[in-house]
């Protein structure tokens, strides 16, 4: 029987790299999420959650990496990127995705309660907005839920 080809551009793959920046997050202290940004088949950025150690509210994995991927581009649109997150990106990062004019959001797990990209409502897609990415939803879904699932239950214990 013949080994399986690991795809090293697939959404899996990416998906592994932004699991990897979660992971880091987690042992941080930090709400467990990663993302990288793909530009031609290559990561142009990766970031994790720095909310806590930068005292900043907006520091998430989605914005730090946009920002990267800007620098990266030498420009602030990212029209031929594709942003690769473990949790669906809440309405901060989603209008910051918006502007960036990403062309793709693949994300891991939903987010129910603060979703943006069609959990509680789809900013990335909003009609009267300048811009809509294509969106790819559950990529290693059960792995990015359990990351969150198992960072959450241990601060809960903390707390008890």
């Amino acid at each position: 029987m013949e080994e399986p080809i690991i795809d090293l551009h697939s959404d899996h793959h990416f998906m592994g790299e932004a699991l990897r920046q979660a992971r880091r997050a987690y042992e941080a202290g930090e709400v467990p999420v990663g993302a990288v940004i793909v530009r031609e088949e290559r990561i142009v950025a990766r970031a994790a959650n720095q909310v806590e150690l930068l005292k900043d509210a907006t520091a998430h994995a989605e914005m730090l990496a946009i920002t990267q991927a800007e620098h990266a581009a030498g420009d602030w649109r990212l029209t031929d990127c594709t942003l690769y997150v473990t949790k669906e990106p809440c309405p901060m990062c989603a209008g910051a995705i918006v502007h960036a004019r990403l062309k793709r959001v693949v994300f891991g797990a939903s987010d129910p309660k603060a979703g943006a990209a069609g959990s509680q409502f789809n900013l990335l897609q909003w009609p009267s907005l300048n811009h809509r990415c294509e969106i790819t939803p559950a990529v290693r879904e059960e792995e990015c839920r359990q990351l969150l699932r198992s960072f959450f239950q241990q601060q809960r214990a903390r707390e008890s």
